[in-house]
């Protein structure tokens, strides 16, 4: 099969909180891209429905996948484990559908180090400051501050991958962000280089750090 009939690769990379699979669902909605449901052993929140936001599964059926080497990548965040299935994936690639991952940088590593033969581009996803990401997290979490609290400690150490992306964009208003990423998207499937101001991106990191 030509290569250039093979659907790309797009992951979206975040600390929790930051807006990356808000901003999944509508790239799917409004340009047709396949998201990627990944399995997870958590327990699902009350807006979520199984097969269609994850495949809610336990810890010894995910192993079991492990060990059947099912996945494309899998990764434990927060005391739960998350995986992409590996034939799912190639399938709808070789059929020509680009393909959106809502995955973090644990997952993103293990794609990347497989070098496969799509087109992949990674974009990091950053709050406009910890204010705005405790406020998001505290409304998504309003009944165990415990959850806010474990999030904010683990930004600092997911915020220092954020030079494994081939872009960063900054969530501070949804359709803007939104805009960034599709020109982004739509300038890397047309081969041409997008850029983006890293010098801003690296005084932004500086200020959350």
């Amino acid at each position: 099969m030509s290569l250039k009939k093979r659907g790309a690769m797009v992951i979206l990379s975040s600390p929790s909180g930051a807006g990356k699979t808000t901003l999944v669902k509508l790239i799917s909605r409004n340009k047709n891209y396949y998201i990627s449901v990944s399995h997870t052993t958590r327990t699902p929140r009350s807006n979520e429905f199984d097969g269609i936001d994850y495949f809610f599964i336990n810890k010894d059926q995910f192993q079991q996948l492990i060990n059947k080497n099912e996945f494309l990548e899998y990764a434990k965040v927060f005391e739960n484990y998350y995986g992409t299935s590996k034939k799912n994936i190639i399938n709808k690639l070789d059929q020509g559908e680009n393909v959106i991952f809502d995955i973090d940088w644990q997952g993103t590593e293990q794609i990347i180090d497989k070098r496969l033969e799509y087109k992949l581009v990674t974009i990091f996803i950053l709050p406009p400051s910890k204010a705005v990401l405790y406020e998001r997290l505290s409304n998504r979490h309003m009944k165990d501050k415990l959850i806010v609290e474990e999030r904010m400690k683990q930004f600092d150490k997911d915020l220092l991958h954020w030079k494994n992306y081939s872009y960063v964009v900054i969530n501070d208003d949804l359709d803007q962000c939104y805009n960034k990423i599709i020109n982004i998207l739509e300038a890397e499937l047309e081969n041409k280089k997008s850029t983006y101001n890293k010098v801003l991106i690296e005084e932004h990191i500086k200020k959350l750090l």
